[in-house]
């Protein structure tokens, strides 16, 4: 995202959840790069990336990025011995000492002042090693990479630390290794373990989710009407309550309350009530079926990909990107493969190919967007470039898209 108060820099920003053993979120570690072009190898360069980076942070704001909760983040041994980290807060940031930042009397006393003067510290990529060890008395969290230790060396590492430290597990990506480590005494969690499938199951969904994907594809329909829709809405008394509450919400500003469902369509207009219905019915479908990140996600990446369909495809085709980002995580909300997934919703032919991994430009869009979520910002850009996008459509995308989900779990998936 642009700084506004340097233009001439940019720094791409992005976050991943860490979750407790139940899935709830406990914080987001900030995923970060300076443009290339503005890096440079030297001492002052490093410095000058952390301005921008801090700067950028803190114009956007950490409780949009975070919505009130810790921030991880990553410090190199220039940021660390500089102090150039505590521009951010301490009360909000938890400050991770990288695995290539050597260990000698200058990074001691650099985290002894940090702790002294209330940042929390984490150590991040922990192995175990000796030589870290007089780290240990500053660190409240250690992070272990779940890639590159096996399940015997993370037991070790737990042993060895978990009754002076909180341990999270990271690079979890199943729901075998997040078990296995919350057994092990890893108490938080990172990695996109959530966003897949914790069991295959071949039956349908229970009725009601059943009628629930039904009406996301029936709403979802290129040439459904307001009429269509207000029938649509009428069939289930939820919906009903929750358009007239939302309606009603301080948000519109309205001067009147509104009785009906049609009146209610007409203020809210044909598109705004299909996303929101959209949000609606897939929420219902996720109640039950995992994290309950999966949602704030889904919309993430709903919101990114409607703004990156607006740019690369034109007007008219963004409503149906939008539903792309939202049901790219129905296998996790439904416990099912994506195949299977999709059986009971008829989807336009490019959305369900997308969905189903085939190229084509609604998944190029998709990919870019998931590139940019995990922080892989190399291939996020060389995908933007393909769609004939520049790399500044994601900063801004996903800043937007941040903004719109905090608002629309505010004020619609609150109603």
């Amino acid at each position: 995202m642009p700084s506004e108060h340097d233009p001439q820099h940019q720094v791409y920003v992005a976050r991943q959840p860490i979750l407790d053993g139940s899935g709830q979120v406990f914080g987001y570690e900030l995923l970060y790069r300076a443009r290339e072009e503005d890096a440079t190898c030297g001492t002052p360069g490093d410095v000058a990336s952390a301005n921008v980076f801090t700067d950028a942070i803190l114009t956007m704001g950490l409780e949009m990025l975070t919505n009130g909760r810790p921030a991880f983040v990553n410090l190199t041994r220039t940021l660390l011995v500089s102090g150039a980290a505590t521009v951010l807060p301490a009360p909000s940031c938890i400050l991770e000492i990288g695995r290539d930042v050597h260990v000698d009397a200058e990074v001691i006393d650099a985290c002894r002042r940090l702790h002294e003067t209330g940042y929390t510290l984490a150590l991040d990529d922990y192995l175990g090693q000796d030589e870290v060890a007089e780290l240990l008395p500053f660190v409240k969290f250690v992070k272990v990479d779940a890639q590159v230790t096996d399940a015997e060396a993370r037991a070790a590492i737990a042993r060895r630390v978990m009754h002076r430290v909180r341990l999270i597990a990271e690079k979890v990506e199943t729901a075998e290794v997040f078990e296995e480590t919350k057994r092990a005494g890893y108490s938080l969690f990172q990695g996109y373990f959530f966003c897949r499938p914790t069991t295959v199951k071949s039956a349908t969904p229970p009725g009601r989710r059943l009628t629930y994907l039904r009406l996301l594809a029936a709403i979802n329909q290129p040439n459904v009407t307001l009429a269509d829709l207000e029938e649509l809405i009428r069939q289930d008394v939820s919906l009903c309550y929750r358009v007239l509450r939302c309606i009603n919400s301080a948000a519109f500003g309205l001067q009147m309350e509104i009785h009906s469902i049609r009146q209610a369509l007409v203020l809210l207009g044909i598109g705004q009530v299909r996303k929101w219905a959209s949000v609606w019915s897939l929420a219902s479908v996720a109640q039950g079926g995992g994290s309950a990140e999966v949602m704030p996600v889904a919309i993430i990446r709903a919101r990114c990909c409607e703004l990156l369909g607006d740019r690369a495809a034109g007007a008219g085709r963004e409503s149906g990107l939008f539903l792309l980002g939202m049901c790219s995580l129905l296998d996790a909300m439904l416990g099912r493969p994506m195949p299977a997934a999709l059986t009971d919703l008829p989807l336009a032919g490019e959305i369900r190919d997308a969905l189903l991994g085939k190229q084509n430009p609604a998944r190029a869009i998709l990919d870019a967007v998931i590139a940019y979520e995990r922080g892989d910002f190399a291939t996020a850009e060389a995908l933007a470039e393909q769609i004939g996008l520049p790399a500044t459509a994601l900063l801004t995308a996903y800043e937007d898209a941040l903004r719109y989900a905090r608002e629309l779990s505010r004020d619609v998936l609150a109603a």
